[in-house]
C-alpha cells in the first residue's frame, strides 16, 4: 500500500482547521466523490451514522441540504451553500448547522476544497475550514470533529476503492 499523506491540524487563534489528505485514485473520481450525491451519501458520515441528502443543486448559488443520521434515526440537518466552482481543482461553500426545514443557525464555517493530482496518479485534497466564530469552532471540537471527520475521510478511501473496480 503506498503511504499516502494525511495531515489534519487546528489553529485556534485563526478559527481555522487544516485537512490535507491523499487518495489513491484519479482527480476525475475524487473530485466526483466529493461533488455528485451518490457518492457523497456512501461516505460523507462517520459510521455507523449515515449521510441522507434530502436536495443538492451542486453550482454556485445552489446548495446541499442533509442530514447526518444516527443509527436510531436522529437526524442532525446541515445546509451547505455553494459560493465558488472550479471544475476538478476547487469550490467552496458556507456551511451552517440546520433545523429540518433547512433554516442555518447561524454563524456558521467556510469550507475550500482545493483538488490537485501527482504524476504518480495520487489525488490530493486540501480542506480549509474557517469558522465565523472561535465558540463555533470550540463545539465542533467537542462534538469530535477531527476524530469524526478522520474517519469519514477514511471511509471515502474503502469507497474510491469500490468505484475504481
Amino acid at each position: 500500500m503506498k503511504n499516502l499523506v494525511f495531515d489534519f491540524s487546528i489553529d485556534k487563534s485563526s478559527k481555522t482547521a487544516l485537512v490535507v489528505k491523499q487518495f489513491d485514485a484519479a482527480l476525475d473520481l475524487v473530485w466526483d466523490a466529493f461533488t455528485k450525491q451518490e457518492i457523497l451519501d456512501q461516505w460523507w458520515a462517520p459510521k455507523p451514522w449515515a449521510s441522507q441528502t434530502k436536495s443538492m443543486d451542486f453550482q454556485v448559488g445552489g446548495r446541499r441540504f442533509y442530514a447526518m443520521v444516527s443509527p436510531e434515526g436522529q437526524a442532525h440537518w446541515s445546509v451547505q451553500e455553494y459560493t465558488a466552482i472550479n471544475p476538478k481543482t476547487n469550490f467552496k461553500y458556507l456551511n451552517a448547522f440546520a433545523d429540518q426545514d433547512g433554516n442555518p443557525h447561524l454563524p456558521g464555517s467556510e469550507w475550500d476544497f482545493n483538488f490537485s493530482q501527482g504524476d504518480d496518479g495520487i489525488t490530493q485534497v486540501r480542506i480549509t475550514i474557517y469558522n465565523d466564530s472561535l465558540e463555533r469552532m470550540e463545539q465542533m471540537i467537542e462534538m469530535g470533529f477531527q476524530g469524526g471527520f478522520t474517519m469519514t475521510l477514511n471511509e471515502l478511501d474503502n469507497v474510491l476503492a469500490t468505484l475504481k473496480k
